[in-house]
């Protein structure tokens, strides 16, 4: 994979584009593509951004989103874009799998594929250019980083500044994380300065919930939380009951695992949700508490050092109890 700077050259001449992320799309993988994409049609080129799955309905405000191509919903038209395409974007995902049934179309596709992306061990060979760095809040501040460092800071309009402010508070939980850099704070003063109304993006995120998932979330924290005080650790699962009694949709259950670690002396939360085809775990934690290798070890995950995701092919009852043989190997780094 060669530096993303070599690719620089290339931007100034038109070409057919797709830009992709990772399947399920959060904010920051939905808010980096549609940056990118309104940066990149600013510069002359054909440009779609196709999602493997469907999103959150609390993304759908986003400027752009009516242009997304739903992989999942729109195959054929979706395969005809990639067969013409001559560059790729992958964004906020560095292993082809993360895009579940887009992950064989991906490899397949003949042309100059591009990573941009934070997540650790990066599968390199799949990409001709690219940057990967995991000390990065975000990749919509990476994407922030490649329209500076490209020479056309000028092309970031409203448009691209809400997408990738959008991707940037998500990812950072409102710029609370580590992660949140000073640069992170200059990048928003920019965005700032282009007239950013950063109220309505951060009310249009939170502010737009319906009741079932406000009950929903009170059941969860009522009658699906574990606390291991002896292990510093909380535990939640959500059965295919809860989804179906509340009427769950994609997004419901995004900021669940964040709840755990609300609780005084909690360094490790954990939630894992009974999909139809897997069971799905979420991991957070403070300080010093490797969740990546934690995932990437059991759960075959990965992700950030203190925000990581797994899967599992065993029933709920089966990896819940899994969970719990394997905390005790981690008693003394949970302390």
């Amino acid at each position: 994979m060669q530096s993303i700077q070599a690719f620089f050259p290339q931007l100034a001449q038109p070409k057919k584009v797709i830009i992709t992320c990772h399947q399920k799309p959060d904010g920051d993988a939905m808010g980096s593509s549609l940056g990118l994409y309104h940066f990149l049609v600013q510069l002359g080129h054909s440009v779609t951004v196709i999602s493997p799955t469907n999103w959150a309905d609390f993304l759908n405000w986003m400027p752009g989103v009516d242009t997304v191509v739903d992989y999942e919903a729109n195959k054929a038209a979706a395969q005809r874009l990639i067969d013409a395409c001559e560059v790729l974007f992958c964004l906020d995902f560095n292993i082809l799998h993360r895009t579940k049934h887009l992950e064989q179309p991906l490899t397949n596709a003949k042309c100059t594929k591009i990573l941009i992306d934070h997540h650790q061990q990066p599968q390199v060979e799949a990409f001709d250019f690219g940057v990967s760095d995991t000390t990065k809040s975000s990749t919509c501040e990476m994407v922030y980083d490649f329209i500076m460092a490209s020479g056309y800071a000028d092309k970031i309009s409203r448009e691209v500044a809400t997408c990738l402010y959008t991707g940037t508070m998500t990812d950072t939980g409102s710029f609370r994380f580590p992660s949140t850099s000073a640069n992170v704070h200059r990048m928003v003063a920019h965005f700032k300065d282009l007239g950013l109304e950063h109220a309505a993006i951060h009310s249009n995120i939170f502010d737009s919930s319906l009741e079932n998932k406000l009950r929903f979330t009170g059941h969860a924290l009522l009658n699906r939380l574990e606390v291991f005080y002896e292990y510093n650790t909380a535990l939640m699962y959500i059965t295919k009951y809860d989804l179906r009694k509340f009427d769950i949709k994609t997004g419901d259950t995004e900021g669940l695992v964040s709840y755990l670690l609300s609780i005084q002396g909690i360094r490790f939360g954990a939630i894992v949700i009974d999909r139809d085809e897997e069971r799905k775990w979420s991991f957070r934690s403070k300080g010093n508490f490797d969740v990546n290798t934690f995932a990437r070890t059991h759960f075959e995950g990965g992700g950030h050092f203190n925000a990581a995701g797994g899967r599992s092919s065993d029933s709920l009852e089966n990896t819940l109890h899994h969970f719990k043989q394997i905390l005790p190997q981690y008693q003394a780094q949970l302390q």
